[in-house]
């Protein structure tokens, strides 16, 4: 495969860095996608991932895959984790390495995940290449202390500055305040590796309504670009929603992602439920509730067969969801969406004619959101599912204009210096 070339630049070379080499989550799933198309289109890759770096597949189209051999914190022991997830001086040094062996003008630098192996030490080692490093904003951790500018003891969004003494002062963690606590130091050491304000060459946000979040935390919004994530739907044929009865939740079964006030709305509403996923409170869900069908953990084309007698889907997340692929992807799958008002892509969806937003914290708005999508008149509910089979809203992106939106400022990262000069 020839590489795509970058005038002056030579054959361009991209430095994917993430926690993980093997997909565990949407950030992953995205880093090793880019690895991917970009090696489709020629252009050489190396990985640097904070595992073991257990990825045949990259390896085998090509990628040079560079491994740290580090462990999840949730699977470190309690004193190890607590000092590494702060600052990891091996991950550091990992870094520091590819960098100075990397450290020439065709080369750029794309952080994914770095909060779960990683660590903030990653931007120490960065910083001589900050103005061909991009950032990539999957969620909040560049921002808030938990990433999702969520307070889980009141189980409700958060508008906190983050580290203000509001922020310190609030006991917002899953765990414990010292948890939170913990949190907080990780984060006041990210913003001093990171620096905010230096010559970053861009940080890209999965979804523009980020951009408040992240001016708030201290970004500088020139700094800040919106990019969309890729989607495609879970099926090609179109889910002929007009001609179905009962909504469908695709996640993890767990109680930020709002499942247990999906399930009470759509008893309360009389309209039916599957559940598509597994988590810690399947069990106790499907033993107190048999009128839900929950069938559990699915691959990808299981999914698209299993949704075919959906009317609807449904995203109730408490958290402000940056973006919500699932969405996105049952929408080009021919679905209406129901997702809350405070999840990023809610009033978007709304707005579109993609589906509807509700309060789903609201036991009897949520009900009524879902009784209303099921006594939708079929021409309505049609209307919506060709108009997201489509994909012409806009939504998401495909992966082909991802990749080359990322490829285009690659090369304006690359050309910078030389305009100036």
């Amino acid at each position: 495969m020839k590489a795509i070339r970058t005038g002056a630049t030579g054959g361009l070379r991209v430095v994917v860095i993430n926690d993980a080499s093997l997909a565990r989550g949407g950030a992953t799933g995205l880093a090793l996608l880019q690895a991917r198309l970009l090696r489709e289109r020629g252009i050489e890759v190396v990985f640097a991932a904070g595992d073991s770096g257990d990825n045949a597949e990259l390896r085998a189209i090509g990628v040079d895959l560079r491994a740290l051999g580090g462990q999840q914190l949730i699977k470190a022991p309690r004193a190890q984790a607590a000092t590494r997830g702060i600052y990891n001086p091996a991950a550091r040094r990992f870094l520091a390495e590819i960098v100075e062996e990397m450290a020439d003008e065709r080369t750029v630098f794309h952080v994914h995940g770095f909060s779960k192996t990683l660590s903030p030490s990653i931007f120490a080692a960065l910083a001589p290449v900050r103005a061909r490093s991009f950032l990539h904003a999957h969620d909040f951790f560049l921002a808030c202390p938990n990433g999702a500018f969520m307070d889980y003891r009141a189980a409700a969004p958060c508008s906190r500055k983050p580290l203000s003494a509001d922020c310190l002062s609030t006991h917002c963690d899953k765990r414990s305040y010292a948890q939170k606590l913990w949190r907080v130091t990780r984060q006041a050491t990210l913003w001093r590796t990171l620096e905010r304000g230096a010559d970053w060459a861009g940080l890209l946000m999965i979804h523009p309504a980020m951009r408040p979040f992240l001016e708030m935390s201290g970004y500088p919004p020139g700094l800040l670009t919106a990019l969309r994530n890729p989607a495609i739907g879970f099926r090609e044929e179109r889910v002929a929603a007009e001609a179905n009865r009962g909504v469908v939740f695709v996640g993890r079964v767990e109680a930020e992602k709002g499942i247990e006030d999906l399930v009470a709305a759509a008893a309360r509403a009389g309209v039916p439920l599957t559940v598509i996923g597994d988590g810690p409170l399947r069990e106790g869900l499907e033993e107190a509730h048999p009128e839900v069908r929950f069938l559990g953990w699915m691959l990808r084309e299981q999914i698209g067969a299993a949704i075919g007698d959906a009317r609807a889907l449904v995203m109730p997340s408490r958290y402000p969801e940056p973006f919500g692929l699932v969405a996105a992807e049952a929408s080009l799958s021919g679905l209406p969406v129901i997702l809350g008002r405070h999840a990023l892509l809610g009033t978007e969806i709304e707005r579109l004619g993609l589906g509807l937003a509700c309060d789903t914290r609201d036991p009897a708005a949520f009900a009524a959101t879902l009784a209303r999508i099921d006594a939708m008149p079929a021409a309505e509910i049609e209307a919506i599912s060709r108009r997201g089979h489509s994909g012409a809203a806009g939504l998401c992106t495909t992966p082909a204009e991802w990749i080359e939106a990322q490829i285009g400022r690659y090369r304006a990262a690359l050309e910078a210096p030389a305009r100036a000069a």
